[in-house]
């Protein structure tokens, strides 16, 4: 069994609160101790961004988390290295990807996901690949022994949903509503049962949901909805912004004029973190 299969295994009386977290933001020293804070406060699974320079799926929010990893350097071989610290610390926690489809075309598809197994990944989202297109990356994905995952939009055609759920992996990612990711507009508390059951009648994968959930209510009309957990990225990412000043030790390498950055209190971040995640991982019960 994978990493997700026993996790879904033994969650049976509960949902599972997944966070999202941007690899290297700010820097890759606080991504490690944001993890530990996420962990420690109960987090089942970890959603992990690798930072890319288009990313059209997200909202503002998690795009300026993309930059200001960018900005302090962080890299494909620093984002691996950084899954390979993760998994040796957490060698049981479920890992999942999200990675732009520019990075497995530019490495090469059994290289990339041959590299993030060996790293300790265990499922990648590509959020720019839909499944009608994913057929090169589930054969290269099932080759390396990764779980690929796929978005179940919220009006998607049946056939686009009875594909999702045949060729996901570990989870299936249903969006709560459309448009990007972002707090900036929340998930609807009014029609998730009926966007769960859309893709839960085709079987598959649990069904975790994503997209503007970012309170206990939202937690908790998934768990009502039927879904098998939640995933909560931007308003986590808030948090950490909340906290980053700049870092006048690192030359940025932002091509958008944003310094380099890091946290500048841990103790205080870690402990906003913790009873954010502790009240959200509470609503999935």
């Amino acid at each position: 069994m994978s990493r997700f299969d026993t996790l879904f295994s033994r969650l049976r009386e509960e949902g599972a609160f997944v966070p999202f977290l941007m690899l290297g933001d700010p820097s890759p020293e606080d991504s490690l101790e944001i993890v530990r804070a996420l962990v420690a406060a109960g987090a089942d699974a970890l959603e992990l961004g690798v930072p890319f320079s288009d990313p059209v799926a997200d909202g503002p929010t998690i795009q300026a988390a993309h930059v200001r990893a960018l900005a302090g350097g962080a890299s494909l071989e620093g984002s691996l290295a950084q899954i390979r610290a993760i998994r040796e610390e957490f060698p049981r926690l479920p890992l999942g990807m999200l990675v732009y489809g520019n990075v497995p075309f530019a490495r090469g598809l059994d290289a990339f996901y041959r590299e993030f197994a060996e790293a300790g990944a265990d499922a990648i989202l590509l959020p720019d690949v839909p499944v009608r297109e994913g057929g090169p990356f589930i054969e290269a994905a099932e080759r390396a022994g990764i779980d690929p995952v796929f978005i179940a939009p919220p009006q998607a055609a049946e056939a686009v949903l009875e594909s999702v759920a045949a060729h996901s992996r570990g989870y299936i990612y249903a969006v709560s509503r459309d448009g990007v990711t972002g707090t900036e507009k929340q998930s609807r508390t009014v029609g998730l049962k009926e966007a769960v059951e859309h893709v839960a009648r085709f079987g598959g994968a649990p069904i975790l949901l994503g997209f503007g959930i970012s309170r206990p209510e939202h937690v908790r009309a998934a768990m009502q909805a039927g879904a098998a957990g939640a995933i909560t990225g931007s308003a986590i990412t808030k948090i950490i912004e909340r906290h980053c000043v700049p870092d006048e030790s690192r030359p940025s390498r932002s091509e958008h004029g944003v310094p380099a950055s890091r946290v500048g209190d841990r103790a205080a971040l870690r402990a906003e973190l913790e009873e954010y995640v502790r009240e959200m991982k509470r609503a999935t019960l």
